[in-house]
C-alpha cells in the first residue's frame, strides 16, 4: 500500500447492521441471501453476556450464548455478509439520503438502510450483591431460567407492581417460593391473597443485601431489619433503557414501554421505525423476547428490509453489485496501492514461459501491467470498472495492452473456462458463498497444464481482540475466501498438483500494513489430462 491509504476507511453497504446479536444476525443472514452487502458492528456487549446457556430455543437448547453467536457470525460471513468489532458512535444522513454510521477509531459506513438491533440495558435495583449474581442465580424470566430452578427456594424481590406479573409462573416450578414487597410496593392485594392461598409465603419488608454462600453462589437475602431469607435463587424484575444513543441525531426517540418499566423503539409491522430508512429489530422493540423470537424478528425485518432495497432498484431498473459500490468509491479518490508488481508474484512466475493470464481482483493493475511487461497477454479482471479505468490508462502510459473484464468474481461462469495459462489472485477479496462458487470460477478458468498462483494476507494476527469502546475493525476478513479454501477445493482432485501452499513472511512489492505480516501461498498446476 502507498504512503496515499488513508489510516481509516469509509466503507459503502446496501445495509449497516447496529448489533450483532441474535436479532442482526439473523437479519443480516436474511439480506446476505438476497445478495446484498451487509456490514454488522457489534461492540460485543450483549444483553445476555452473564447468562451461561440459553433456553427455550428449538434445535439449541442449552447452548451458550456466545456459541450461538459464534455459529450466527460463521452463516454470515458464509455468504459474504461482514462482522465487524467496533461501536457506532453516530448515525446522520447524507446528502443524497443514505446514512453515514461513524464509528470508534475513525472508521464510517455508507449505507442505503440501517438496522438497530442494538438491544437494551437492563437497570437492576439497587440492592447490594445482586449485580455480582446477575444472569446465574440472580433472574428474572421463568421462561429463560425457570427451570434450572425448579424446586429451589426462590425469593422473588418486587420492586414494581408489574413484579407480580411473574410470580405465577415461579410458583409453578417451586413450592418454596417467597414474594418479598420491597418497600413501597402498591400491589393488587387480590394477587397476594391468591398467592398465599397457593403456598407461597409473602413479606412485607425493604431488601438491604444479597447473602453469597461460602461456594459463591447465592445463600440468602437479608431484609433492612436483619432478618433472612434463605435463597438458592433471586428474581427481579429490572427496568430496561432501550440503546438509542447512535440514533439520536436521526431524531429517534424511544418510547414508553407499556409496562412502565423502561423505554423501546417502536416500530410499524415491517420494522421501519419513525426515521425513514432506520428499522430496528430485537430487545431494543421488544423487552420481552427471548433469544429465539428476537432472531425471528431480526430475520422478518430483515426480510422486509429486502424488499424495501428491491422496490427502489426495481423503480430505478438498476440491479446493483452487493460490492461494487464500495470498491468503486475506493478506487474514486487518490491511487491506493504502490503500482508495483506483488513481490511473490514476482517470485513464483520467474521461469514460466508467457502465455494468457488472468488477474483476479486486478485492482488499478501493478500486477497486470508488470505481467504485459513480460510477455503476457493479460486479462485484468475486476468488480470495479473505476479500477479497471485505472488498469487502462497505466497500461496505455507505458505502451501496453491488457484486456479489460468487468465482473464480480462470483457470478455464474464469471470467467471463460480453461482459457488462461494463469490465473493470478494477489489479496482478491471475494466474497465468501456457501457453494465456493468463486473458488470455482478461478479453477475452471486454468488451462490444462496451466497454473493457479493465490496469495492471501495471514488472518490469525487481524483476529485480535480490540477495545471496541475505543477502536473498530475496518475489514473482517473471514467473509472473503481465504487461500486455504482453494487448498480444501484442490487437496482430494488427481486433476491438480498443488506445488506449493505455505507460510513466508511478506515480500517487498506486497500490500503493506502493520499488521500484515505474513503470507498465505498456494501455486498449484492442472494436469493436461
Amino acid at each position: 500500500m502507498s504512503n496515499h491509504a488513508p489510516l481509516t476507511v469509509e466503507r459503502h453497504c446496501d445495509v449497516a447492521v447496529i448489533g450483532g446479536s441474535a436479532a442482526g444476525l439473523a437479519a443480516a443472514l436474511q439480506l446476505g441471501r438476497q445478495r446484498r452487502s451487509v456490514i454488522v458492528v457489534d461492540s460485543g456487549e450483549p444483553r445476555n453476556a452473564p447468562a451461561a446457556h440459553m433456553h427455550s430455543y428449538l434445535g439449541h437448547e442449552g447452548l451458550p450464548p456466545s456459541e450461538l453467536t459464534a455459529r450466527g457470525r460463521e452463516d454470515v460471513r458464509s455468504y459474504g455478509g461482514e462482522v465487524l468489532a467496533g461501536r457506532a458512535v453516530d448515525v446522520t444522513r447524507t446528502d443524497d439520503d443514505r446514512f453515514r454510521v461513524e464509528l470508534t477509531g475513525g472508521h464510517s459506513l455508507i449505507a442505503r438502510r440501517v438496522l438497530a438491533a442494538t438491544g437494551l440495558v437492563d437497570e437492576l435495583p439497587d440492592i447490594d450483591g445482586l449485580a455480582e449474581h446477575w444472569g446465574r442465580d440472580v433472574i428474572h424470566c421463568p421462561f429463560c431460567h425457570g427451570y434450572e430452578v425448579r424446586d429451589r427456594r426462590i425469593v422473588q424481590i418486587v420492586t414494581h407492581p408489574r413484579g407480580l406479573h411473574t410470580a405465577p409462573l415461579f410458583r409453578q416450578l417451586s413450592t418454596r417460593l417467597t414474594v418479598v414487597l420491597h418497600d413501597p410496593v402498591d400491589v393488587d392485594g387480590s394477587e397476594l391473597d391468591a398467592l398465599r392461598a397457593g403456598g407461597a409465603d409473602v413479606v412485607h419488608g425493604q431488601v438491604s443485601r444479597i447473602v453469597t454462600g461460602a461456594d459463591g453462589h447465592v445463600a440468602g437475602v437479608e431484609l433492612a431489619d436483619d432478618v433472612r431469607i434463605d435463597a438458592d435463587a433471586v428474581v427481579v424484575s429490572p427496568r430496561f433503557t432501550a440503546r438509542v444513543e447512535p440514533f439520536v441525531a436521526l431524531g429517534l426517540r424511544p418510547a414508553a414501554h407499556p409496562t412502565g418499566l423502561g423505554d423501546h423503539v417502536a416500530t410499524d409491522e415491517t420494522g421501519a421505525t419513525a426515521v425513514p430508512g432506520l428499522y430496528a429489530a430485537g430487545n431494543v422493540t421488544d423487552p420481552s423476547q427471548q433469544v429465539l423470537q428476537a432472531a425471528a424478528d431480526g430475520s422478518r425485518v430483515g426480510a422486509m428490509i429486502s424488499f424495501s432495497l428491491a422496490h427502489d432498484d426495481l423503480r430505478a431498473a438498476a440491479r446493483p453489485s452487493a460490492n461494487e459500490a464500495d470498491w468503486d468509491h475506493r478506487y474514486g479518490g487518490d491511487q491506493i496501492w504502490s503500482g508495483n508488481a506483488n513481490g511473490t508474484l514476482v517470485k513464483e512466475i520467474s521461469g514460466l514461459a508467457p502465455g494468457r493470464a488472468l488477474d483476479v481482483g486486478a485492482g488499478e493493475g501493478g500486477d497486470a501491467v508488470w505481467l504485459a511487461e513480460q510477455g503476457w497477454k493479460v486479462t485484468a479482471s475486476d468488480v470495479s470498472q473505476r479500477a479497471l479505468d485505472r488498469v487502462d490508462v497505466e497500461a496505455k502510459r507505458r505502451g501496453l495492452h491488457v484486456e479489460r473484464h468487468h465482473a464480480d468474481a462470483n457470478a455464474l461462469d464469471a470467467y471463460e473456462a480453461a482459457a488462461f495459462d494463469l490465473v493470478s489472485a494477489q489479496y482478491a477479496s471475494i466474497p465468501r458463498t456457501p457453494d465456493g462458487r468463486g473458488v470455482r470460477n478461478l479453477l475452471h478458468a486454468v488451462a490444462p497444464g496451466g497454473r493457479l498462483l493465490v496469495v492471501g494476507h495471514d488472518l490469525e494476527p487481524m483476529r485480535m481482540p480490540i477495545d471496541t469502546a475505543a477502536h473498530s475493525r475496518g475489514f473482517d476478513p473471514d467473509a472473503y475466501v481465504r487461500v486455504d479454501d482453494f487448498a480444501a477445493a484442490l487437496a482430494d482432485s488427481s486433476a491438480w498438483d498443488i506445488e506449493v501452499h505455505e507460510k513466508r513472511p511478506r515480500p517487498a512489492g506486497a500490500a503493506s500494513a502493520a499488521h500484515h505480516v505474513d503470507d498465505i501461498v498456494l501455486r498449484a498446476r492442472r494436469s493436461t489430462s
